[in-house]
């Protein structure tokens, strides 16, 4: 099925219909987010003002914008433009489609065809697109949650451009909040009182998706108590009121399910628990660690955040001694990005669990804070010429490379050459210690360290 054209896609619904679809964007100035691609000077914002759109594809999670911006180009566009299901369309209507296409593109007209969840189409279905596409009968504009490298047929993915989008950060969210508070189209004609907090906390069960935090957001004004007796905020969309409607934190707990608990992602209570995460990891105390991890997730943080900062952990803080904790933090890591909250709690609890009962080392951050300050001293020191590539008869004469020795030619595939510049021969960075599996690896240095003394002249 398909809504043909424009009217089908800006029905007034400023006073009727949820808030979420009240508010959408018609224009970019309205658009909150996505300031990668439409901030000033940004390719997809000079697309869309120029009305020079392409085949292009939107990529990104539910809820940040994919089908407002194609909803955007359609409203500065010259093209006709055609809002089409991946859900409910088969062959048979998209043949249909793109003959209009094709009668329109010969007097000179283009077609703009949206496809949302084109990722919902099977090979064949996305092949029948390709000849229209190739002939420029249609300008293809698909939406997927899904990575298209995987879910889009590779010769029509190679004529769009992928545009990927965001989820919205906690601070985007609440901008977005604040303004169905004010404005016509939302609550701004209404009496609202509810605390910066507790926009943050529905920004943060809302983790990135702008359509969740407005639903909830609706939902709680709307079962809030007025002062007036009863409850509040209906979707007047502006109509002015007398009655405060008051929203607590007891009618956010009861419509997001989860208690509003002290946790403010952007302030001094976001660092200490994440600290708090981190030190008992580091002490081996995998219940402390659990604790804090469940304090986090069911707050809303955004469990990427919380498995980038697992996998910082695995080689700050246990390195070589479990070389595998970097490996399990990744799986995490991909985990959560692969299924999203709350399922991925358990995959976090996993990682953290093994984090806290791996062998500890700090070798690897020791090692490379002091190569870093080495480093920034003396960040003009020369590379050694026998370690420099000479891809050049010129290099060569310079003397790039003259008197390497290559490692594997020898028999025990060392060599006495030195890698360091000669102002830093002789530091050791690297202090292996006996935890876990280091035990090993200091052996091997051992090893290493005493056959340069044997043979270094």
């Amino acid at each position: 099925m398909y809504e043909d054209p424009q009217q089908s896609l800006f029905d007034n619904r400023e006073s009727t219909g949820p808030l979420a679809s009240r508010l959408r964007p018609q224009t970019l100035s309205e658009f909150v987010g996505q300031t990668h691609l439409l901030g000033e000077g940004k390719v997809l914002r000079h697309i869309i003002e120029s009305d020079q759109a392409s085949s292009m594809i939107f990529w990104g999670p539910p809820g940040v914008g994919k089908t407002t911006l194609a909803r955007i180009i359609a409203g500065q566009t010259k093209a006709h433009f055609i809002n089409f299901s991946a859900v409910t369309s088969g062959i048979k209507e998209i043949k249909e489609v793109m003959n209009r296409a094709e009668q329109s593109r010969r007097v000179g007209n283009k077609t703009i065809l949206f496809i949302d969840e084109i990722h919902r189409f099977n090979k064949a279905q996305q092949d029948a697109f390709l000849p229209y596409v190739e002939k420029g009968s249609i300008i293809l504009i698909g939406a997927t949650t899904e990575n298209p490298s995987f879910e889009v047929n590779s010769a029509l993915l190679s004529r769009c451009k992928v545009f990927v989008l965001q989820a919205l950060s906690p601070d985007e969210l609440v901008q977005l909040l604040q303004q169905a508070l004010n404005t016509p189209k939302g609550f701004g004609g209404q009496q609202i009182q509810i605390s910066p907090e507790m926009l943050g906390v529905i920004a943060g069960f809302a983790n990135g998706d702008a359509r969740i935090a407005l639903s909830t957001l609706e939902m709680v004004i709307l079962n809030s108590e007025s002062e007036g007796g009863g409850k509040g905020g209906g979707k007047g969309g502006g109509e002015s009121s007398e009655v405060r409607i008051t929203v607590t934190p007891e009618i956010i707990e009861q419509c997001i399910s989860q208690k509003s608990l002290l946790y403010d992602k952007n302030g001094e209570e976001h660092y200490n628990i994440i600290s708090a995460l981190h030190k008992s990891m580091r002490n081996s105390d995998v219940h402390a660690a659990i604790y804090w991890l469940a304090r986090m997730l069911e707050a809303g943080e955004d469990p990427l955040y919380v498995a980038r900062r697992v996998t910082r952990f695995a080689s700050e803080d246990i390195g070589m001694a479990d070389s595998r904790a970097l490996e399990v933090a990744i799986g995490a890591y991909q985990a959560c990005h692969f299924i999203g909250m709350p399922e991925c709690s358990v995959h976090l609890a996993h990682a953290v669990t093994y984090m806290a009962l791996a062998p500890k080392s700090n070798a690897l951050y020791l090692a490379y804070e002091q190569a870093k300050g080495d480093a920034q001293r003396m960040i003009a020191d020369p590379v050694p010429l026998h370690i420099r590539n000479a891809p050049t008869k010129l290099m060569k004469d310079l003397g790039y490379g003259k008197g390497y020795e290559y490692a594997h030619d020898t028999q025990d595939k060392l060599t006495a050459m030195r890698c360091l510049p000669d102002t830093l021969a002789g530091r050791r960075y690297y202090q292996p210690t006996t935890q876990g599996q280091e035990v090993r690896v200091k052996e091997r240095l051992e090893q290493i360290e005493a056959w340069h003394r044997q043979h270094d002249t």
